[in-house]
């Protein structure tokens, strides 16, 4: 049974009217009034606080809880299944579109289910929120009429939300609630809210300093992201409708490598056609067996191209892009390369389209919900965030007879996506650093890329053992006995269990290579330890202090972006532009395998920057991305030896450079 709430003091019909919120019927976009999963059906009054409030209402009740198990005496241990309600309300005097709403859960939660809204951050359920918190955004409801222009039609003006999860850590007596409520969309100011046992509530107001220059449309105006995706309905059917997918990669260093896009149908859809790229799988029967084979009982469902629920889609490789059947589509079939729009408009926007059928009650042209829940991974590129689908003006296209005129989208919607920063230990490239000066070089971090699969005879946290400069050159299970040496040459203790390796298919070595009083040089030297190539390979370098004296990249095409701060672009001149993967040895049962390698010199001046101090950290780069991908950086420096620059230091620095330059020429 789950805990009462007597004690929190709730108003019994502000209960009864949460318990009585939500039905679920099909979305008609074009029928006023239509309602929706959290719309109210037969509203109870209002609770009373909404009558101060002349803005969005936002509230939040806790429900109830019980134990899960396992049952356990250590109470900071103990798990428990939560309800809780959260609701929405235009009370104000403009229509609210597009709404999402913060909840601040501070309690370790696991969310498990949204019953009224999507998670924005484009995950599957169960997802982590007890830590930041987690923003829920409408859907299939996303925008709130006012009482103004329905005549207080609260199936119109209100959603709520009924939310699911897990607690952790939360003694039996008390009432477990968020520490705070916000609405997100931009031009409003949210008061702290106000908490009273299992019930909080606070309302949102217009900001009157915020001035929106953005002209006012039907639609939410559209808006541009790191990376966007639009979906567009161009025919329309009562039982099906042809949606076509545009991929458009703004951020001037995001990129996609072998893209895999998934997405969840929420009303039972199935794709029965596709043209510009292909699911992963083609299984009929989950049709079959399904509710689309309990309707579409004489459907030959053989010919279908997917049937999941969360589909895999990946984009035609380039040979296909005149085929017939499945190609002929611009920006098409380009094996899922998507490139900055800073290198390549053309790469930087891929599209396909596809054969959407419906079940009932969405047996009728107008009622089309697009898929939720967007994300889209590469294979060694930015990590992307992706909000819900939002419902912008149709998309406008040019004829296809070449005629002035405009034809437009029956529907559209579009989809933002943001790149994130990598975890600590979810990279996927790392750097390390070595210097001229220095007693040897800091490698990567240890399980820089992760350590899932590590044998526990190495450690995971301990920090990276430095190393001869030319060890940077093998494959790292080949580096620890060079790795021990070094450390008993140089009279340092090893620890019982020695560090886990980087784990990266990536990573690049910054050699400080010279400092002199008017300028200094750099040596950079990209590694490719995966098997598959980089084709358009890239990578940017964030210089602070240093960056206004770059001169010149020798052999790479080394650029200043204007796009982006203190920051130096650097790419495979032409003919260049291909990192090869890694090989095996001259003789494989003797030799080594030898990674794909490119590298360059760059020269730096210190005209007009005083008080640069090369070996401190202003010789090192601050950021370095490869292919988009942020990579991890070393935590410490490299540092001088106590009597100045050893003859054996000397001596393997210079060999690491002979040998690196005898391999790539």
């Amino acid at each position: 049974m789950f805990i009462s709430l007597s004690r929190a003091r709730i108003p019994w019909p502000l209960l009864v009217l949460v318990a009585l919120w939500g039905v679920t019927v099909a979305q008609d976009y074009d029928v006023p009034g239509a309602l929706n999963p959290g719309a109210l059906k037969d509203p109870l009054s209002p609770p009373p606080e909404i009558e101060m409030c002349n803005g969005i209402f936002l509230s939040y009740t806790f429900e109830g809880r019980e134990k899960e198990y396992p049952f356990v005496k250590n109470v900071t241990a103990q798990t428990w299944a939560f309800k809780a309600t959260a609701a929405i309300v235009n009370a104000g005097t403009q229509e609210l579109k597009s709404w999402k709403m913060f909840v601040g859960f501070q309690h370790d939660e696991l969310l498990v289910a949204a019953e009224g809204a999507v998670v924005v951050s484009g995950e599957g359920f169960p997802i982590r929120v007890g830590k930041n918190g987690t923003v829920l955004a409408g859907y299939p409801q996303a925008d709130l009429k006012t009482a103004i222009e329905t005549a207080s039609d609260y199936g119109q003006m209100q959603v709520q939300v009924t939310l699911k999860g897990t607690q952790f850590g939360v003694a039996e007596k008390a009432t477990p609630m968020p520490k705070s409520l916000n609405l997100v969309n931009e031009g409003y100011k949210c008061p702290a809210a106000t908490i009273k046992g299992g019930y909080m509530h606070t309302c949102c107001i217009k900001d009157p300093k915020f001035k929106d220059k953005k002209p006012k449309k039907k639609y939410t105006p559209r808006t541009y992201d790191d990376l966007h995706f639009t979906y567009d309905v161009l025919r329309a059917y009562e039982n099906k409708y042809q949606a076509q997918v545009t991929i458009d990669n703004i951020h001037p260093l995001g990129r996609l490598d072998q893209w895999n896009l998934t997405w969840e149908w929420m009303r039972n859809e199935f794709i029965y056609d596709m043209r510009g790229a292909f699911t992963h799988r083609k299984d009929p029967s989950e049709c079959i067996y399904g509710p689309q084979g309990q309707y579409y009982k004489d459907f030959d469902f053989s010919t279908v191209m997917n049937c999941q629920k969360k589909p895999v889609i990946s984009d035609l490789p380039p040979q296909l892009e005149n085929d017939e059947k499945v190609g002929k589509l611009p920006y098409c079939c380009k094996d899922g390369l998507l490139l900055p729009i800073t290198m390549n408009k053309t790469k930087a926007r891929a599209i396909f389209q596809m054969e959407v059928f419906k079940l009932p009650p969405d047996l009728n042209r107008t009622a089309i919900n697009p898929p939720q829940n967007w994300k889209i991974t590469g294979r060694l590129n930015p990590n992307y965030k992706c909000g819900p689908p939002i419902r912008v003006d149709p998309s406008e296209f040019p004829d296809p007879l070449g005629i002035e005129s405009i034809g437009s989208a029956i529907a559209s919607w579009q989809i933002n996506c943001n790149m994130s920063r990598p975890k600590p230990k979810q990279n996927r490239c790392c750097v390390s650093y070595s210097a001229f000066y220095a007693d040897g070089a800091i490698p990567c971090n240890t399980c820089a890329c992760g350590c899932e699969d590590e044998s526990p005879r190495c450690d995971k946290n301990a920090a990276a053992l430095p190393v001869p400069p030319s060890s940077l050159l093998v494959p790292f299970a080949n580096r620890t006995a060079k790795a021990v040496a070094f450390a008993k040459i140089n009279h340092k203790k090893l620890p019982m269990k020695l560090p886990c390796p980087d784990n990266c298919g990536v990573s690049i070595n910054w050699h400080v290579d010279s400092d002199y009083k008017t300028g200094w040089t750099a040596r950079m030297t990209v590694f490719n330890w995966e098997e598959d190539a980089f084709i358009d390979w890239y990578s940017a370098i964030e210089m602070r202090r240093a960056f206004p004296g770059f001169e010149k990249s020798y052999s790479f095409n080394g650029t200043v972006m204007r796009e982006v701060n203190n920051t130096i672009f650097m790419q495979g001149l032409p003919g260049l532009n291909y990192l090869v993967g890694e090989v095996n040895g001259t003789h494989p049962g003797k030799d080594l395998p030898v990674p794909g390698k490119q590298q360059s010199v760059l020269s730096f001046s210190k005209k007009h920057i005083h008080g640069l101090k090369i070996a401190r950290g202003d010789g090192f780069p601050t950021k370095l991305y490869f292919n988009g991908e942020e990579c991890a950086l070393p935590k410490v420096l490299p540092k001088a030896a106590a009597a100045g620059l050893t003859p054996a230091t000397a001596v393997s620095a210079l060999l690491l450079a002979v040998v690196i330059s005898l391999l790539l020429f």
